[in-house]
């Protein structure tokens, strides 16, 4: 009779911490975690003010969460991964690893907290200061003194009394227009138009004392619903369509005049020209200043600043639902033509931006930059406190949870100490994309920290350790919170998958 056949098993060590995983399931997860490596380490040296830039061919995505420390919370989930390949490799199971980093992050969160400053909002010195830490690592760093204070005046504009914590960045609309340098970009309390006025047969280009209408039909004949030809033979039937047509345009001006209106915004239509020429001389006849070609996704704010309701139908169009401006007018800016509505009635709480540049890359990196800014006093004002940047609150970090790390038990201490280590590598990249010797740096740090000093960071201008406090190298909690918490998020993810399912 044959022996039985005797089953390997998949564990080799005792107690259920220990395991090691089927070789299919670690290489998928093998793979992911390099994959995810390698963008770390391709974006780790653009970290801080003396980081470099990248050329990216194409990229999509949104910092939603806290809008600035993005290259932080790729870095850190790049440490992380470095530290989970060699807990894996030791046989310790995923889904150990994956608990004992939500652990960590949770404490980190709390130890962040209790080194955070307090800032009142009426303390603008403090979220300008903030704002140009954010703006210092950017392209247009040079011109932070200028788009920082515009950031904080552009936010609190739009900080509604009754909602004090939240702010809408939609509030906040920013114009790009070509032309000028940096220096030029403005903060204006009212509407701005990167295009020009439609204007036919000397139509005015500038209104004051403004009864602004947005409508969303179209000052043009109408058509038949479907694709179809109508053949006319007759010339007497084609007098009577063109007359028609006149008086169809007619009798809706005439309308649009009886209100008052003297200033037109027509939505862009995609089914029929929004206004023909005939339109456009009617509308130059009776003194109406007519923008065109407005975009639907900017209605909403557009209705908000004016304080107006879109009109969808000719028979609607009351004079209760106008807005009303001191002026508008057409602008000359660089090469084009800007349309500028100021000194608007019962404005709602909103404020355009209008960013110039002298060639596109400046004018795009000018509005990542504001966008950035705008997002970390936002932040402050959702959570508003501030803590130290230059690596000092990383460090601090590490260090307290290298202690915590002591007191636990087994296999999570081993964890929430390599998650300690990992956030090392913000002062080590800090240093080393400004020419320090990393190691020499992070060791001193380390000293500082253990002495009480936990404001110590790095002064990549100096080149050595101060209080960076004092340097004024200041960002919100929000952002320092919300780095740890996505990045440790997105470990914990790539550490869940153990196998790719390919769909056709």
């Amino acid at each position: 009779m044959a022996a039985p056949a005797v089953s390997q098993p998949r564990s080799t060590t005792s107690k259920t911490e220990s395991y090691i995983d089927n070789k299919r399931k670690e290489d998928i997860r093998q793979a992911n975690i390099v994959a995810a490596r390698t963008v770390a380490d391709a974006v780790r040296t653009s970290l801080g003010p003396k980081g470099m830039d990248k050329m990216i061919s194409t990229a999509s995505g949104e910092d939603s969460t806290a809008g600035d420390g993005t290259t932080t919370v790729v870095v850190i989930a790049g440490a992380l991964l470095k530290q989970c390949l060699t807990l894996l490799s030791n046989g310790i199971h995923p889904t150990v690893i994956s608990d004992s980093l939500h652990k960590a992050s949770i404490k980190a969160v709390d130890v962040l907290t209790a080194m955070a400053v307090p800032v009142e909002l009426s303390d603008r010195e403090s979220l300008i200061k903030s704002a140009s830490t954010s703006l210092n690592s950017k392209v247009v760093s040079q011109y932070s003194t200028l788009l920082a204070p515009l950031a904080v005046d552009a936010v609190l504009s739009v900080v509604d009394p009754a909602k004090p914590d939240l702010v809408d960045l939609r509030d906040i609309k920013i114009v790009k227009k070509l032309g000028g340098t940096v220096d030029d970009t403005e903060m204006v309390k009212g509407l701005v138009f990167d295009k020009k006025v439609s204007h036919a047969a000397n139509g005015p280009t500038r209104v004051e004392n403004a009864k602004i209408a947005v409508i969303q039909f179209q000052i043009s004949p109408p058509k038949t619903d479907i694709e179809q030809s109508i053949v006319v033979s007759d010339y007497t039937q084609m007098d009577r369509i063109l007359k028609e047509e006149r008086n169809y345009i007619l009798g809706m001006i005439k309308k649009i005049k009886a209100t008052g209106c003297n200033v037109l915004l027509i939505q862009k239509s995609i089914l029929r020209d929004a206004v023909t020429d005939l339109s456009l001389h009617y509308l130059a006849k009776s003194k109406i200043l007519v923008v065109k070609d407005v975009e639907r996704d900017e209605i909403e704010f557009i209705t908000k600043t004016l304080n107006c309701l879109p009109i969808a139908n000719i028979d609607h169009f009351r004079a209760e639902k106008l807005g009303y401006a001191d002026l508008v007018e057409e602008v000359s800016l660089g090469d084009g033509k800007i349309v500028k509505i100021t000194g608007i009635k019962d404005m709602g709480k909103t404020r355009t931006v209008l960013v110039r540049g002298s060639n596109q890359l400046v004018l795009d990196e000018a509005e990542r930059s504001l966008h950035d800014a705008l997002c970390v006093v936002r932040c402050l004002v959702n959570k508003r406190f501030l803590i130290a940047g230059g690596g000092a609150p990383e460090i601090e970090l590490s260090r307290q949870l290298g202690a915590w790390a002591k007191v636990l038990h087994g296999m999570e201490g081993y964890c929430v100490k390599s998650f300690a280590e990992a956030l090392e590598v913000i002062p080590y990249t800090l240093a080393e994309n400004a020419g320090l010797n990393p190691i020499a740096i992070v060791t001193e740090l380390r000293n500082r920290h253990a002495q009480g000093e936990i404001n110590a960071g790095i002064n990549v201008r100096k080149g050595q350790i101060t209080n960076i406090l004092e340097e004024n190298v200041v960002q919100p909690l929000l952002v320092s919170t919300s780095a740890i918490t996505l990045a440790t998020e997105c470990v914990r993810m790539i550490l869940k998958i153990d196998d790719i399912v390919t769909v056709r």
